[in-house]
């Protein structure tokens, strides 16, 4: 099986934040950096397989700092672990003062990405090779989130069956 560098698979995206962005607390909207979380994930998860690469989960997006109009907002994303047909995207979320230089960590997500072959059927991946410190770490805890992934999966499966999909007045 293909082998690959992390690094060959890291992607960056910086923008500002405009009032567009913004909330009523002036920090930035939780579903725009969601969606430019899913956007640079699944570009670094194409990066891995060269295919199309389809969201399979977004496992965790963890808000640890608020992002204000005066800051930049980056986003660092790496696939940090495969399976057979899946991989793992590591997303690191930096906000930067534009005034100070002072830059935090302000939001950390997980999420799993499927390769798709020209039939829309799932594809082996090429497996990663971790090099930094940071990249050994995640791929080394991978194990443990892909077992909560599948706990979780098998859950959300047994909730939905209790769900009704009926419309609300019927």
């Amino acid at each position: 099986m293909e082998k690959k560098f992390v690094k060959e698979t890291r992607c960056v995206k910086t923008s500002r934040v405009f009032p567009t962005d913004v909330n009523n607390h002036e920090t930035l909207f939780g579903g725009r950096l969601m969606s430019h979380i899913d956007d640079i994930a699944s570009i670094s998860a194409s990066k891995l397989c060269r295919v199309t690469a389809v969201t399979a989960s977004t496992d965790s997006v963890d808000f640890l700092l608020p992002i204000r109009q005066t800051d930049s907002v980056s986003l660092e994303a790496f696939v940090s672990w495969t399976g057979k047909r899946s991989m793992e995207v590591f997303v690191k979320v930096i906000r930067e003062d534009l005034r100070t230089g002072e830059r935090r960590i302000a939001a950390t997500s997980f999420l799993t990405f499927v390769g798709l072959g020209d039939d829309n059927k799932p594809v082996y991946v090429p497996q990663v090779i971790p090099e930094t410190d940071e990249e050994k770490k995640l791929f080394e805890t991978a194990v443990h989130r892909k077992e909560m992934r599948a706990i979780r999966r098998e859950q959300s499966k047994a909730f939905a069956d209790f769900l009704l999909a009926k419309y609300p007045w019927e």
